[in-house]
């Protein structure tokens, strides 16, 4: 669980970042939760649009992807969230959230 003080800086880093990707009227897809989850691997933290057409809230997707890819869901503005996930990996700059 993130602390206030972490999620802030995770929402300061994650101004500036480009959605990865995009949930639609299909769905979150396995081959989806996968690119996510590549990308979590290699970033630490990214941001997804959530389109118009998606089925449900974008607050409900936002959780459900950050469930289903073991991640911490930052915030959900609109229709974009941002999804936080420290990686295992060696060769990545982690983030420093202390």
């Amino acid at each position: 669980m993130l602390t206030s003080k972490q999620r802030s800086k995770l929402k300061s880093l994650a101004a500036n970042l480009s959605p990865i990707g995009q949930v639609g009227k299909e769905g979150i897809g396995e081959n989806m939760l996968a690119s996510f989850s590549d990308c979590l691997e290699k970033r630490e933290l990214i941001k997804i649009n959530i389109l118009e057409n998606a089925e449900g809230e974008p607050r409900e997707i936002g959780g459900e992807l950050a469930a289903r890819l073991s991640a911490e869901c930052v915030i959900v503005i609109g229709r974009k969230a941002v999804l936080y996930r420290k990686s295992a990996r060696k060769d990545v700059e982690h983030i420093k959230l202390d």
